[in-house]
């Protein structure tokens, strides 16, 4: 049976499971800097998808709770824009499923 690729083993830990890049780098064994663009793979295959789509939980400040929404990029930000607090949590993906109802 063939190995599955590194963007098959993320969305396979993923799948209804979230974990943020350092928890994949760590169980992946590779560098945490290598998931991001990964992960942003696995987000253009899924635009497509009507069954799955990445789902992105934003970081978030620990001092004041400012949530980044907004924000594009996968990597955790450096500061946070209300309060300057450099605390601030990673982003957390998973993959979930579409639930469609039926018409």
């Amino acid at each position: 049976m063939p190995e599955r690729t590194i963007r098959q083993e993320i969305m396979a830990l993923i799948v209804d499971s979230t974990m943020t890049a350092k928890d994949l780098s760590q169980i992946i064994r590779i560098s945490e800097k290598e998931v991001y663009p990964h992960l942003e793979h696995i987000a253009k295959s899924l635009r497509n998808d009507k069954e799955k789509r990445l789902v992105i939980e934003p970081s978030r400040c620990y001092q004041c709770g400012f949530i980044f929404k907004e924000r594009r990029r996968l990597t955790s930000p450096s500061r946070c824009p209300r309060c300057r607090h450099e605390g601030i949590s990673p982003p957390v993906f998973s993959i979930a499923k579409i639930n469609r109802s039926s018409v």
